[in-house]
């Protein structure tokens, strides 16, 4: 879902006493694509994946099983990278809030 831009040298981390694999974009498994993304600027984002959320907010649309709408499902990638919302680009690979996604989903 993100390139390797940013250099996540170490090889393990470390969770809860536990050594695990770093997160990189091959093990990534994108689980940050199951939470609900507001759109809170303009970045481009396709109408197509935009959707209204129950109080009138515009949102990224979600499939039925839960998974954005813009997750390459072959690649586990963003489909709209360039053009993807604000939240998802402050959202870091690897660092707290990608990292308790990941066990809560039990990876």
């Amino acid at each position: 879902m993100f390139p390797e831009s940013s250099d996540k040298s170490s090889t393990t981390t470390t969770i809860n006493s536990v050594e695990q694999p770093a997160v990189t974009c091959s093990n990534c498994q994108a689980c940050c694509c199951r939470l609900e993304v507001m759109l809170i600027t303009e970045t481009g984002v396709p109408k197509v994946y935009i959707a209204k959320d129950n109080w009138g907010g515009e949102v990224m649309r979600r499939l039925d099983d839960g998974w954005c709408a813009a997750l390459d499902r072959d690649t586990m990638m963003c489909s709209i990278y360039e053009l993807r919302p604000l939240i998802c680009r402050e959202f870091e690979m690897a660092e707290y809030e990608c990292v308790s996604e990941r066990e809560a989903f039990g990876i």
